[in-house]
């Protein structure tokens, strides 16, 4: 598995470490999904701007995670921030683009493998050309499944999906409005 970083600001090569961490991490136990607490009273240990990681395995392209501003804060509860927000594109096995997810804001908490996502976040499967919009999001990476129970829109070619609260899996190609509402269409021969 190789990782690659650039950066236009200064980084280490532990910092290349830190930030892979988001998109690539290692082995975790199960741990149960929560929010991601923030304490502003402590200081970043380091930062990156204009950074671009980079996931391949075997000389194929997995993942890449970009953004403007990454900070890393370390102790026993170490995280991530993303001040100014992120993007995360994921491909698939013959490396085409999958899956985007991006938003305004992004917090990862290094023990518990647990990602926010907040403000505009916006989810898109590129291949079923669907797109999940929504306020919060949690990306569970123990569970390669991603959550919330604020409200939804999901846009599909033919369709536009409303609830409250969403599971799927992490490349959201399979999903589940927890409590849809609005309009819905059904087959007359399906009651």
């Amino acid at each position: 598995m190789i990782h690659s970083l650039r950066t236009g600001g200064f980084l280490s090569v532990t910092a290349l470490w830190i930030v892979s961490s988001v998109v690539f991490p290692g082995c975790g136990s199960d741990i149960a999904t929560g929010e991601v607490q923030v304490d502003s009273t402590r200081k970043a240990m380091m930062s990156a701007t204009e950074f671009e990681v980079l996931l391949s395995d075997s000389g194929r392209l997995q993942a890449r995670l970009t953004g403007p501003k990454v900070y890393r804060y370390s102790g026993e509860d170490s995280w991530l921030e993303f001040p100014d927000g992120f993007r995360v594109e994921m491909f698939d096995s013959v490396q085409q683009l999958e899956t985007t997810i991006r938003a305004e804001y992004g917090r990862r908490d290094d023990p518990s493998r647990i990602m926010e996502a907040r403000k505009n976040v916006v989810v898109r499967n590129e291949l079923k050309n669907e797109q999940l919009n929504t306020e919060i999001l949690i990306w569970d990476d123990n569970k390669h499944t991603i959550h919330t129970d604020e409200p939804v829109k999901i846009t599909t070619p033919g369709k536009i999906l409303f609830g409250d609260g969403l599971v799927s899996n992490e490349s959201f190609t399979n999903y589940t409005i927890l409590r849809p509402r609005g309009e819905m269409s059904i087959k007359k021969d399906s009651i």
